[in-house]
């Protein structure tokens, strides 16, 4: 996070972001848990600002918009800008991916607490 606050401090625009990464579970679960919380809400909205990610999370736009364009630079989000708004979106396969390793991850939980019940 140090490194983004630098690179954003001085205008690197050479810097140039990883190459695309997928979103699976693995990559989800190994994210620290402020940045997963934005990836599965940028995955829900399809595309949207930081207000919008922001108005779900429950946390200030700033702080959305930080990590969002970390994700961004970290390859697991797009960003598009169209006038003074910018939208970042996951492409269609890494959001098909989160979708079903959630619903498999929930089925699990939920069979979990079930057998504990017995």
């Amino acid at each position: 996070m140090e490194i983004m606050i630098e690179i954003q401090r001085h205008g690197k625009k050479e810097l140039e972001a990883f190459p695309d990464a997928s979103l699976d579970v693995m990559t989800l679960l190994s994210m620290p848990d402020h940045l997963r919380k934005t990836a599965m809400a940028i995955c829900r909205c399809g595309r949207a600002t930081a207000q919008e990610i922001a108005s779900q999370t429950k946390r200030a736009r700033a702080v959305e918009s930080a990590y969002l364009n970390q994700l961004t630079l970290m390859g697991y989000l797009k960003k598009e800008r169209k006038g003074r708004k910018a939208y970042f979106y996951a492409d269609r396969e890494n959001q098909e991916q989160i979708w079903k390793w959630k619903k498999l991850l929930q089925y699990i939980l939920t069979r979990e607490a079930q057998e504990k019940l017995h």
